[in-house]
């Protein structure tokens, strides 16, 4: 591209870094004088197999509901701990990875209920993190039928490809991006629906991958993404996990968004899914099994008292003894949590269950751990029991634990305080339980060098008299304090015997004639280097997480054109280690050759960590 730049046959766009485009005159020189648009009037031919009705409507059936089925536990596991955002926006693949465990959906579906929700206003940003809004907690408490029409009408309008996680350069995409609105993804969902629709009826695609060549035929300024030689593989495997596609053939869902028409859909999904389920089959084996989607109660018992193993058209929970406490550790009772599951369970309970929950019962709490800053005790129960009433300690968060025992909220010297305002005569204790002793040491200024009394014992320490002068040799001067009579510096009061430290003047008057004749440029850093080049001048500005070294190092490697190697976090937070060449400072980016992608590459300077030779 800057080959191409530099001879004129691209045209940088100054407001973009990274759009470059060719001039229509350079395109059409390039093809030559005979070249003319391709065309084809015949749309292109899909294998097409023989499909009932019958096989449309209860496969598209069976993919709604396991849909609506994973988008309710998807947006309950986002209720109960909301996605962090990453700093550059959007939800990353570590946030992702978790909600896909704990949803038990594969990752394209969490892509598409994070998104269509978002679209549908179930989901909000709250400061760092995306949770549910109150409109959540409405759409949470409709039958199953209804929920999926909401996210399948979101999903018929979204300007983007939800399911798409690489870009064309094959990296990770975060989910709610806030990427602008693309038409072509538009364009391409209703040109798949449309090209559906123009198949025969009684007939389906054989492979429905083979719709996207459709699509390109009737879209052709869509955009087709490839995958797999597949165009617009991405549209229409979200059209089958919607069930709008089903067998290659468009079903009732499929034509009433294509006709836009909200009471057609509404009446298909009533059709398709059923209703949500409001009991569940308890086993021997500790396990509850819901067939189809079960309601929202329902699963929050679940939830609160077992381990939801697998989600879909069937989930499955199993209870555990960490499950059963959990729910104690929320405020339920063996009681309540009984009652609970006897109402929901399709039979009695079974009795590893009600041996499993008791046991659980019987063993939780026995060992109780309190907040406390600090602790007061004494040998007097009654004394104790008067600093638990008293009126004035009441900030201090005092709780009886013992008759001669008391917790306190606030830390060890504000309640030593309280206490001794109050007139009480309390003393702090060590760590080890013994009294703590109040005696502080005076404090002592260091005194001032002397020189030594002549006559004294090599390597002994100078002393002087207090309020005398110290002694010199006849017709000498006094040394310098802090030297030495030869005029060397010492390093401690304790001068070594037999050290030689006098200097040659003549040595003294070389290190002069050495030094700069002019002071040194300020230094921005105070580390005695200063900015050797504009360029590390520019780079310092925006690298704000390179140490100094760094960016004298990356600035030598721009100027002299020489390879390096960069720790980098990319927007989606993944960390690598580049090797670049080629180097170019567009600040606040540089452009780069990148060796792991074989291909010029554009990196943040403020996401570069670290700089090491190449």
């Amino acid at each position: 591209m800057r080959w191409a730049l530099d001879r004129g046959l691209l045209v940088q766009d100054l407001y973009r870094y990274s759009a470059a485009h060719m001039p229509l005159e350079v395109a059409l020189a390039l093809r030559g004088p005979d070249w003319s648009a391709p065309f084809d009037p015949v749309p292109p031919s899909v294998q097409l197999i023989s499909v009932t009705e019958a096989e449309v409507e209860r496969e598209s059936a069976a993919a709604a509901t396991a849909f609506a089925a994973q988008a309710a536990t998807v947006l309950s596991v986002c209720s109960a701990s909301p996605p962090a955002r990453l700093k550059s926006g959007g939800v990353g693949a570590r946030e992702l990875a978790r909600v896909r465990k704990g949803s038990q959906a594969p990752d394209d579906v969490v892509r598409i209920v994070l998104e269509t929700a978002y679209a549908a206003g179930l989901l909000g940003y709250d400061s760092d993190r995306v949770a549910p809004t109150e409109a959540y907690d409405v759409w949470a408490e409709q039958e199953p039928s209804e929920q999926f029409a909401v996210l399948s009408r979101a999903w018929w309008s979204l300007a983007l490809t939800p399911s798409l996680a690489r870009d064309e350069i094959d990296k990770a995409l975060p989910a709610l991006a806030g990427a602008p609105p693309c038409s072509g993804s538009l364009q391409a969902r209703h040109g798949l629906l449309a090209a559906a629709a123009r198949i025969p009826a009684g007939q389906g695609a054989e492979d429905a991958t083979g719709l996207g060549q459709l699509v390109a035929w009737y879209r052709p300024l869509a955009g087709p993404t490839l995958h797999g030689g597949f165009p617009y593989f991405e549209v229409v495997r979200e059209a089958e996990l919607l069930g709008v596609l089903a067998r290659g053939a468009l079903s009732r869902v499929g034509a009433a968004l294509l006709a836009n028409d909200a009471d057609g859909l509404a009446a298909a999904c009533r059709q398709l899914l059923p209703k949500a389920a409001s009991t569940a089959r308890i086993g021997a084996d500790l396990t509850a099994v819901v067939t189809g989607i079960p309601t929202a109660q329902l699963a929050a018992l679940l939830d609160d008292v077992a381990d939801r193993e697998t989600s879909g058209t069937a989930s499955v929970w199993r209870f555990t003894p960490a499950s059963v406490r959990r729910a104690l550790d929320a405020g339920h009772t063996p009681g309540t949590i009984t009652a609970d599951l006897t109402a929901v369970a399709a039979r009695d309970l079974p009795q590893p269950l009600a041996f499993l929950i008791a046991d659980t019962a019987r063993t939780h709490g026995r060992v109780r751990i309190a907040p406390a800053a600090c602790v007061i005790h004494g040998a007097e129960p009654a004394l104790l029991a008067e600093l638990a009433a008293h009126r004035a300690l009441r900030g201090l968060g005092l709780r009886l634990l013992a008759p001669t025992v008391l917790l306190s909220r606030s830390a060890l010297e504000p309640a030593l305080a309280a206490l001794r305002a109050e007139g009480y005569a309390a003393v702090a204790e060590t760590a080890d339980g013994t009294v703590r002793v109040g005696k502080v040491r005076a404090r002592r200024a260091p005194g001032p060098a002397s020189t030594p009394v002549p006559g004294s014992v090599p390597g002994s320490v100078p002393t002087t008299v207090p309020g005398s002068v110290p002694t010199t040799s006849p017709g000498s001067v006094p040394a310098p304090r802090g030297s030495d009579g030869a005029g060397a510096i010492r390093s401690s009061g304790v001068r070594a015997a037999g050290a030689s430290t006098t200097v040659e003047p003549s040595v003294l008057a070389g290190r002069l004639l050495d030094a700069p004749a002019e002071a040194p440029l300020p230094d921005p850093f105070g580390s005695g280097i200063v900015y050797e080049s504009d360029t590390a001048e520019i780079v310092d500005g925006y690298a704000k997480l390179l140490s100094y070294s760094d960016v004298r190092q990356l600035a030598h490697a721009l100027n002299t054109g020489t390879a390096i190697t960069v720790d980098y976090v990319a927007a989606s937070g993944i960390r690598t280690v580049r090797t670049l060449s080629n180097l170019v400072l567009n600040p606040p980016f540089l452009e780069a050759w990148c060796h792991m992608r074989d291909a010029e590459r554009v990196f943040t300077l403020s996401r570069i960590h670290g700089i090491m030779p190449a």
